[in-house]
């Protein structure tokens, strides 16, 4: 089922929404200044390409501990992020949710937009997984 559900992902729009987030963090990483955002945005760039079988995790190091960059410098990252950019994306991504829910059929797409919407506000310190 998860494999049907990325490819109708992928046709109705998927491909869009990652060619989308792989080229701003191609952007973001030309300015050098934006690469640890650029570094967000791939790994968005494939949970939008395939969403269905992967969820959002706080980033965690070897050793079990919440990664360093979900601290205090993580949170300036997301609101220099919010403030920049995220909040046009996810704007983008819960009118594409709203759409889609109209419909039965449409409604887990709409939930993995929501999902994309949350991401797209604060990606520093996430990291795609996926789920056995």
């Amino acid at each position: 089922m998860t494999l049907l559900l990325n490819i109708l992902w992928f046709i109705c729009g998927g491909w869009l929404s990652g060619t989308l987030w792989l080229l701003s963090g191609c952007l973001l990483a030309v300015t050098i200044v934006g690469l640890p955002w650029a570094q967000a945005a791939w790994r968005i760039a494939g949970f939008a390409y395939f969403p269905f079988g992967k969820r959002i995790v706080d980033r965690i190091d070897e050793t079990g501990v919440e990664d360093p960059g979900t601290g205090p410098l993580g949170l300036v990252m997301n609101i220099v992020w919010i403030i920049l950019g995220g909040w046009h994306i996810a704007l983008s991504h819960l009118i594409i949710a709203g759409l889609e829910a109209v419909t039965i059929i449409g409604l887990p797409f709409a939930f993995k937009d929501l999902q994309l919407a949350w991401l797209a506000l604060a990606p520093v310190g996430k990291s795609v997984q996926r789920i056995r």
